[in-house]
């Protein structure tokens, strides 16, 4: 049986059109990602989580931060389609992204993947999932279907 904190993984035959930038402390933000886990930073101090993960805590700003895996399911609180890409996206127009409620309490922005219609894709279940291009993983937000949930 599949751990609940391990996301699925798609795979993408291309490059990632706009390869995030990788620092020595989110070296294992992306070593998690390459392990199907989504790592957020929790706050031994006050006990929140943030994300994109930090070294200190932005609410209180202790240093007693450290990593935690999060389950990678929640529901589209916001979504909106890109029809007026940038230039690195152009050929993926139109898009949908979308701000989604991690049922572990983080609220976060991804790409929305299986719909075409954002409206739709609000209150609406989600996974995270891993998508493996051939340069290194991304996540992203998979609308689950009813026999998923």
């Amino acid at each position: 049986m599949r751990s609940p904190l391990l996301m699925t993984a798609l795979r993408a035959r291309t490059s990632r059109p706009y390869p995030p930038t990788s620092s020595e402390f989110t070296a294992r933000f992306w070593q998690g990602l390459s392990e199907h886990q989504f790592l957020a930073t929790h706050c031994d101090d006050c006990g929140r989580l943030s994300f994109p993960p930090k070294p200190f805590c932005p609410h209180c700003w202790s240093r007693a931060a450290r990593w935690q895996a999060l389950s990678p399911r929640g529901v589209v609180y916001s979504a909106t389609t890109i029809h007026a890409a940038p230039q690195v996206f152009r050929s993926e127009s139109p898009y949908q992204v979308g701000i989604v409620d991690l049922d572990a309490g983080l609220r976060i922005a991804t790409r929305l993947l299986g719909t075409t219609s954002s409206a739709a894709a609000i209150g609406q279940p989600v996974e995270l999932v891993v998508v493996e291009y051939d340069d290194g993983p991304l996540f992203a937000a998979q609308l689950l279907q009813p026999t998923n949930i």
